[in-house]
């Protein structure tokens, strides 16, 4: 069904508010993601400031995943029983406040227990947006509303290369900018409170044919899927859908994470590159991803429309993301020359985020209303991989003296992305 049908059978043109919410969100994600960054381009003068050897940088970048892993599930449930507006404007407010708050540092612990918090407030954000993008957008809305929601993650890290390196420059500290991102980041909270509802019906902004677009949507969507059977959320782990969405999203994060709290670092030890450039560049790799998410999210929405069927589109657009990705990260290892080495990462990093869309799973799987377990479950797998890969790849630095090894561990990460993705089934909802 689309808008025009809907005009057509007498109504007024529906209003645009989703696409609104959504656009916040992505703003939000950057928001996140610039937040988090901000630690990665630091690092070069923090860890001289505070004496950091490649471990314990790995360890002190890992350290923000710990609670925002553990936290994941628990959020979505939030998500769940309180509904997406309060969770997602709590979260924010809290992350703003410990990106500032770190600012106050004097050694690597005090650090270390910032950026804990600050894992912790980040984490329910992505299972209460991708709760919104079941409560809010239509079945052929939810590629472009995934990657909205998933694309500030590079945008964010793009502009958070640029901006806090900026801040850094301009104030000559790195403590300031911290300040200067956690009070705005608190600003933007209370925006989120101000703007998104949890159901269309619930804002004063739209308009009763954009309510009813989305709820005969919905409607249709429920009469073609399988009535759940009251089970409980042990149950969702019988499926090997459930199991290959989780890995899935761990080896996307593999390489993601792996790029965000590495690649400064790497660019600046290998190919000597100083803090100043390493902002402009960041900027390029990350913005090619964000470029790459809306482009991935437009083609698998207007591919669907079309009449392709959910299994079709998104094991055909998973599989070309990870054979680029593959390839991309593969020759990065092999490669001297400073320009094709951001020009192969800008590539990864256009075709990775296609993957974005991973965030179409958890309502497809659970439905509307465990949408934000099942994404928290998602998110879960995906950052044990925010865990695990700084620490992975400090130590293979520290004993090899080469990221040699580091991009053959992305590189696997590639190939077990592209098996995860083809044994998912998008198009079957799980009686659960």
């Amino acid at each position: 069904m689309s808008d025009q049908v809907i005009a057509a059978a007498g109504a007024v043109k529906p209003t645009s508010v989703r696409w609104k919410i959504f656009f916040l969100l992505l703003f939000l994600v950057s928001v996140n993601y610039i937040d988090r960054a901000s630690l990665s381009v630091a690092m070069p003068l923090i860890s001289k400031e505070f004496d950091i050897d490649p471990a314990w940088q790995g360890l002190i970048l890992s350290s923000f995943f710990w609670t925002y892993a553990f936290m994941q599930v628990p959020g979505g449930m939030l998500a769940d029983r309180f509904k997406p507006r309060i969770v997602v404007a709590l979260a924010t407010v809290f992350w703003g406040a410990f990106q500032a708050i770190a600012a106050l540092s004097t050694n690597w612990f005090v650090l270390l227990l910032t950026r804990l918090g600050l894992g912790a407030s980040e984490a329910p954000i992505y299972p209460a947006g991708g709760k919104l993008n079941g409560l809010w957008m239509t079945q052929t809305e939810r590629g472009r509303g995934a990657t909205l929601l998933d694309g500030g993650a590079p945008l964010g890290a793009a502009l958070g290369s640029i901006v806090i390196a900026w801040l850094i420059a301009a104030f000559n500290s790195w403590r300031m900018a911290f300040v200067i991102a956690g009070v705005g980041t608190i600003l933007c909270g209370l925006w989120a409170w101000y703007y998104i509802r949890n159901s269309p019906r619930e804002h004063p902004s739209v308009n009763e044919a954009e309510a009813r677009y989305i709820e005969e949507a919905h409607a249709l969507e429920d009469a073609a899927s399988t009535p759940s059977s009251g089970g409980s959320w042990v149950d969702y782990f019988k499926f090997r859908s459930v199991w290959c969405m989780c890995l899935g999203w761990f080896f996307f994060n593999v390489t993601f994470y792996g790029l965000l709290t590495w690649m400064p670092t790497y660019l600046f030890k290998v190919h000597n590159l100083d803090i100043k450039s390493l902002g402009n560049t960041s900027f390029i790799i990350f913005f090619a991803g964000f470029v790459g998410e809306l482009i991935g999210g437009w083609i698998g929405d207007r591919w669907r429309e079309g009449g392709g069927s959910p299994n079709l589109v998104y094991r055909t657009l998973f599989a070309i993301a990870a054979i680029m990705v593959t390839v991309s990260i593969f020759l990065v290892a092999y490669t001297s020359d400073a320009v094709l080495v951001v020009a192969l990462l800008s590539s990864t990093l256009f075709f990775l985020r296609w993957c974005g869309m991973y965030w179409v799973i958890p309502a497809a799987l659970a439905g509307r209303e465990k949408a934000g377990f099942l994404g928290g479950c998602m998110n879960l797998g995906g950052n044990i991989a925010g865990i695990t890969t700084p620490i992975i790849v400090g130590f293979i630095v520290q004993a090899t003296g080469s990221y040699f090894l580091a991009m053959m561990y992305f590189t696997f990460a590639g190939v077990a992305l592209l098996v995860c993705s083809t044994l998912i089934d998008y198009s079957r909802r799980l009686p659960v």
